[in-house]
């Protein structure tokens, strides 16, 4: 087995040790483009293990004998319509194409401490998937390229597999960068840090449910939180999740607030604020 040197070959063993488990069906291992690794791929084929791995534009990629930019094969498929799906609470029409190919490229093995030789190996034939979403205007705002090497699955399924996982990129957005900053959580045992992750997940359940619900007052919360967030928006985009979950906890807030306070009380208090103001002019 390697000696782990970098997060994909943990991810590798991570894998491994999951096919060891014995589970009644067979697993498919879904990954962004930070598992776009060749070597990696030759790894996985040798034990059998199956996957989907969005790849990046300009990596080659065999087809009919010609070594081309996986991103040129894109242009040259035919698409068909798969599905409407949401995004941003907004209809999106998702067109799927595919192709045949193989990858025969070197490995270019990464090592922190020192450069790998490139290393040579078997072919492995795939398959490349790729999804296009397009909005009402029918202007392309995604294009998905997928490489795996299951054969059973139609490419439809395929790209709604790799739509659902995108789904939880919203998720670990909202745990790491953009909400609650897990990786600045100084917790220090197993159990603290997982009761703190059940609460926080908690709190982007519900605001994945406030996000998608079409009821019309959950609408206007919606449209609440914004305001309370203080976050601007872009053009046509309504919401973000990052924005509804500061306006989420700003709410939580006031309406702890409100169960503290008499209307009568909040009408004193913000006299004085008043009054403190006028005096610091």
């Amino acid at each position: 087995m390697l000696t782990p040197r970098t997060h994909l070959d943990e991810v590798s063993r991570a894998m491994e040790h999951l096919e060891g488990l014995g589970f009644s069906r067979p697993l498919v291992h879904l990954m962004d483009r930070e598992g776009d690794s060749v070597g990696h791929y030759r790894r996985w084929q040798s034990s059998g293990i199956q996957w989907l791995v969005r790849i990046r534009d300009n990596p080659q990629l065999t087809y009919q004998g010609s070594a081309l930019a996986s991103k040129t094969l894109a242009e040259q498929l035919t698409y068909h319509r798969a599905r409407t799906v949401q995004v941003q609470g907004k209809p999106h029409e998702q067109y799927v194409g595919e192709i045949p190919v193989s990858v025969t490229r070197r490995s270019k093995p990464s090592c922190k401490k020192q450069v790998q030789p490139s290393v040579a190996g078997e072919p492995v034939m795939a398959r490349l998937v790729v999804s296009r979403l397009f909005n009402e205007q029918g202007d392309m705002i995604a294009q998905w390229l997928l490489l795996t090497t299951l054969t059973a699955p139609t490419a439809d399924t395929l790209v709604l597999w790799y739509y659902w996982r995108w789904q939880i990129e919203s998720f670990f957005k909202l745990l790491k960068s953009a909400g609650h900053q897990l990786e600045a959580w100084q917790q220090e045992s197993a159990l603290a840090v997982a009761k703190r992750l059940l609460v926080t997940s908690m709190a982007c359940v519900t605001v994945w449910a406030i996000a998608v619900s079409p009821q019309p007052e959950v609408q206007q919360l919606r449209q609440l939180l914004i305001r309370l967030s203080g976050r601007q928006m872009r053009s046509k985009v309504t919401f973000t999740y990052p924005a509804l979950l500061a306006g989420l906890e700003t709410f939580l807030a006031l309406v702890q607030l409100l169960d503290s306070y008499s209307p009568a009380e909040i009408q004193t208090l913000s006299q004085t604020l008043r009054s403190v103001m006028h005096k610091n002019v």
